[in-house]
């Protein structure tokens, strides 16, 4: 395949799927601003590897790893932590306006936002990739590149400290499936 080609391919992927992309990446860190350097990191990197991503039955699983992959990297170099800092001054910047399609219950979306904020790291990273992007628990590790085990474990645990960090009447029924 030409270049001209491949890269109209990539293109048409990118645009069709950049809002999905940037809310994963928003699930992850909690920051519109950070989701957006996450997801134009994770789409750079997608397109050094689309000669063999576009192969895979499953681009969204492929670039969805590469984002996950790539978050929780930042988080290990401790680069987003100075970004933060340097960008923000230490403080947290303003969520920009959600979009009015996308949001439901605002309210209920801020409680959620600021509840994952609190899980740990892993934690959270199993809760979007399962009940967020509806993986299995399968599918799950092999994003995670752990265990079905530890998919399995870091999402008890992920539910019970939801359930301890929210309010009951406000969020239905929470179950994991073994």
């Amino acid at each position: 395949m030409a270049k001209h080609d491949r890269d109209a391919e990539f293109t048409e992927y990118v645009s069709a799927r950049q809002g999905w992309l940037r809310r994963v990446a928003f699930l992850l860190c909690g920051d519109w601003h950070r989701a957006d350097d996450l997801m134009q990191s994770a789409v750079t990197k997608l397109y050094t590897q689309w000669h063999r991503a576009r192969r895979f039955d499953n681009v969204d699983g492929y670039a969805r790893r590469i984002l996950v992959n790539t978050f929780l990297a930042e988080q290990r170099s401790g680069w987003a932590k100075w970004t933060m800092l340097y960008r923000f001054g230490g403080g947290s910047a303003a969520d920009p306006e959600p979009d009015p399609a996308a949001t439901v219950d605002l309210e209920l979306g801020l409680v959620v936002k600021t509840a994952l904020a609190q899980l740990s790291l892993r934690q959270r990273v199993t809760v979007v990739l399962r009940f967020y992007c509806d993986l299995s628990v399968e599918q799950t590790a092999e994003a995670m590149g752990c265990s079905a085990g530890t998919v399995k474990s870091q999402s008890v645990r992920a539910l019970a400290n939801l359930r301890n960090l929210l309010d009951p009447n406000l969020i239905p029924d929470m179950e994991v499936t073994r």
